[in-house]
């Protein structure tokens, strides 16, 4: 799917592949996700194993993805969203969560955020809600 951004560039929005891996994985790293960055095989596996799994590329080049989770009926969890630092504020962020939910419009779009991404969903009509995590390990 062709999107024009407000730069008026038009952005690829396509399904993920696995040689776009090492792409997601600098994007991680620049933006100091070192948790996925640093469990770098487990971080791929969920990449092959997402069913909601779509990278924006700019001209042969990917700038950002989003990754999630979908019973396709009533849940849809973005795992991860992350567009380059290179290429904020032109709508990519919006644009990829746009399109995942229109493949799945009856849907709840749920996902968590750091306090510095908390005003982009905001301003995008999300709403907060609670929740509870654990690992494994705890």
């Amino acid at each position: 799917m062709q999107i024009r951004l407000k730069n008026e560039h038009l952005l690829e929005v396509r399904n993920y592949r696995e040689e776009d891996f090492i792409h997601i994985n600098k994007l991680n790293a620049d933006e100091k996700w070192s948790n996925l960055v640093g469990n770098k095989g487990s971080t791929k596996g969920a990449w092959d194993n997402s069913n909601i799994a779509y990278v924006a590329d700019l001209n042969g080049q990917v700038i950002g993805y989003v990754r999630g989770l979908t019973d396709k009926s009533i849940t849809l969890f973005i795992c991860e969203v992350l567009i380059s630092q290179n290429y904020r504020g032109l709508g990519i962020g919006e644009a990829l969560l746009n399109y995942v939910h229109s493949l799945y419009p009856t849907t709840r779009m749920e996902m968590l955020a750091n306090s510095t991404s908390r005003t982009f969903y905001e301003q995008k009509g999300f709403r907060t809600f609670y929740g509870f995590r654990k690992t494994n390990k705890e």
